[in-house]
């Protein structure tokens, strides 16, 4: 997502280390969910090694504008088809024709310039890898090359190739039923500090985990940060993670200087992937799609009333959420290769819907309703990156946005926002691991998403960067305390003016807070529709807390008595986002006759499959401050 022009890096003072230390404490789970520990050692290298087989012979193709080759097995790993086996049924496209091997591995394919060929790669088998654990599935043909562009896009292919191969070896990991994928949302950086900061976070955490070899890593868009040079050190981090990274493009991965759309990735197409593909592993058919118009026209991308950043697709250029014409008929023709009982997995950068910008048209997608058809009666997923939130959606959820901008009362399958590896923008204190803090724009905490997928049914879960599954909940206190200092220092921060008002002792609350609502906050990263937090105070009875955004179709609830006060009391402070909104927090009311002194909270979050985490903090209430 495009962030403000006047970013800026937090520091978080010592003043609320005690805040810190008793908000964010560590959980335990009641029902464990498959990850890595530090502790373990990642998995021997015998990776499959290789690159797609370009076959060009002086009498060239035997038809200027058809495009053949083979799928084959490659027994000796050496990515020439010499011989072996082909591999029939192995979906292969042009991104727009769809076609499927013959007996002999064989497929015949319209050629056209600027087109990338690429094949589906199938359940039990693997597409070869390079050093950076990129898969290698496709082939760019663009004759002329780019138009000039800064970061230089596809150098020129020359004349069709007389064939274009595809190897691939057998692979027990991606056959399995039970698979692991981790889903990354933008990992953005800017500059090389940014890029260490990635290193030392949310990848070395991939380093240490050895549950997602099969499935891999999808990078879910904003690669980078507008500098497209830095795809080279992407790379590099990849090549340190256990299993294939794959990536599909984000608005911060364009070739802004292009003029026109359809070469607006070429540079992304060129270091890294298709601009949207498909892979099958286990029962999960994946498809990787763009969803970032760009430029944007006023005739296409701008519905009557809902804004003007598309009027002027030359002098001032801009975005939009959307699918181009091909790409949807791309779409519809690759699920029609896939087996009715697969659970789809529907990966974009601009979420189809999400709750973050729920009435943006800019930030979701025009063609989220014929996305939702073409998936009608299958088991799907939805997961996006673009918003730097954490949105855990699920089937049947509505919001007012999506009613207004498309029409759509409720969900027809779950619809997840991955949350990012910069969080917010790599924003906060850099910590005793070497990376910020970067508390987001709903109070949650950088990491990763991961669909623990059995045959066609998954449960997600969140890794939090530096922690494990454990680490699910955030607390904090809301009082009228906080509230008022909430205003005051927004309306500061607009105009300052003398010293700044300090929130002080913010777990700490007297009797006038707790006559006029004081609530315990509850910040669940994967917290649902089906989810419950529980509360006990200094031992009693467990009371239930509620949810401050029921998804049942109301608008976004806005404001400091929806926000989350440990991410504001940061967030004020240093900059940044301002988590003023989440769909994902809950609060219960602390009794007005609670004893002065020191209270400890227990609170029970359970998710929506029946795992539970539980988290404490500890408050104090004296009789006025």
């Amino acid at each position: 997502m495009l962030r403000s022009a006047l970013r800026e890096r937090s520091t978080l003072r010592a003043a609320l280390a005690v805040c810190a230390a008793a908000a964010v404490a560590m959980t335990t789970a009641a029902v464990s969910t498959p990850t890595a520990t530090a502790e373990q050692e990642p998995a021997t290298d015998d990776a499959y090694r290789g690159e797609v087989e370009v076959v060009r012979t002086p009498a060239g193709p035997t038809k200027a504008n058809v495009l053949t080759g083979r799928v084959f097995q490659d027994d000796n790993r050496d990515s020439a088809s010499d011989g072996e086996r082909g591999v029939p049924g192995v979906v292969v496209s042009n991104g727009r024709d769809v076609v499927t091997t013959d007996s002999e591995g064989r497929y015949r394919l319209p050629a056209f310039d600027n087109m990338t060929v690429f094949i589906t790669q199938p359940a039990g088998y693997q597409v070869p890898m390079d050093e950076h654990n990129i898969p290698q599935f496709h082939y760019n043909h663009l004759p002329k090359g780019s138009p000039e562009l800064r970061y230089g896009g596809i150098e020129p292919t020359g004349p069709l190739p007389s064939a274009v191969n595809f190897p691939l070896v057998e692979s027990e990991q991606t056959a399995g039923a039970e698979q692991s994928c981790v889903m990354a949302g933008d990992l953005q950086t800017y500059d090389r500090t940014e890029v260490e900061y990635a290193r030392k976070g949310a990848i070395n955490d991939l380093a240490n985990r050895n549950d997602y070899q099969g499935c891999g890593t999808l990078f879910v868009g904003d690669v980078v940060g507008d500098d497209l040079s830095l795809f080279s050190d992407v790379k590099d981090l990849t090549a340190m993670t256990n299993g294939p990274a794959r990536f599909l493009p984000g608005n911060h991965d364009l070739d802004f200087d292009a003029t026109k759309p359809e070469h607006s990735f070429d540079t992304f197409r060129a270091e890294l992937a298709p601009s949207y593909y498909s892979y099958d592993v286990g029962n999960v058919h994946v498809v990787a799609l763009n969803t970032v118009q760009y430029p944007c026209t006023k005739e296409d991308d701008n519905a009557p009333g809902l804004g003007s950043q598309c009027d002027d697709p030359e002098g001032d250029p801009s975005y939009n959420g959307r699918l181009d014409d091909k790409q949807l008929a791309w779409l519809k023709r690759d699920l029609d290769n896939v087996d009715r009982d697969k659970l789809v997995v529907v990966a974009s950068h601009i979420g189809l819907l999400n709750y973050a910008d729920e009435s943006s048209p800019v930030h979701q997608v025009d063609q989220v309703r014929e996305v939702h058809e073409l998936l009608k009666g299958r088991k799907a997923v939805a997961v996006s990156g673009h918003s730097h939130s954490i949105e855990n959606m699920k089937t049947g959820d509505s919001s007012a946005g999506w009613q207004e901008l498309f029409g759509i009362e409720k969900l027809p399958f779950p619809h997840i926002t991955a949350g990012a590896i910069s969080g917010d923008w790599y924003s906060g204190e850099v910590t005793e691991n070497g990376y910020p803090t970067a508390i987001g724009r709903d109070g949650g905490r950088p990491g990763l998403v991961t669909l623990d997928v059995n045959g066609n049914s998954f449960q997600e879960r969140y890794t939090v960067t530096g922690g494990d599954e454990n680490v699910q909940t955030q607390l904090g206190v809301n009082s009228p305390t906080y509230r008022a200092w909430y205003n005051e220092r927004q309306e500061w921060n607009e105009s300052p003016s003398g010293d700044a008002p300090e929130l002080d002792q913010p777990l700490v609350v007297d009797r006038a807070d707790l006559a006029d609502e004081t609530w315990l906050t509850t910040n669940f990263w994967m917290g649902a529709t089906g989810s419950t937090v529980e509360v006990s105070i200094d031992g009693g009875e467990p009371r239930e807390a509620t949810r401050t955004q029921q998804m049942q179709g109301e608008a976004q609830r806005v404001g400091a008595e929806w926000s989350d006060p440990y991410a504001v009391s940061q967030q004020l402070v240093h900059g940044g986002s301002l988590a003023d909104r989440a769909m994902h927090l809950w609060r219960y009311q602390l009794p007005a006759d609670l004893e002065v002194g020191e209270h400890e909270a227990e609170v029970t979050a359970t998710d929506s499959h029946g795992r539970s985490y539980t988290d404490t903090l500890t408050f104090e209430v004296v009789e006025q401050r």
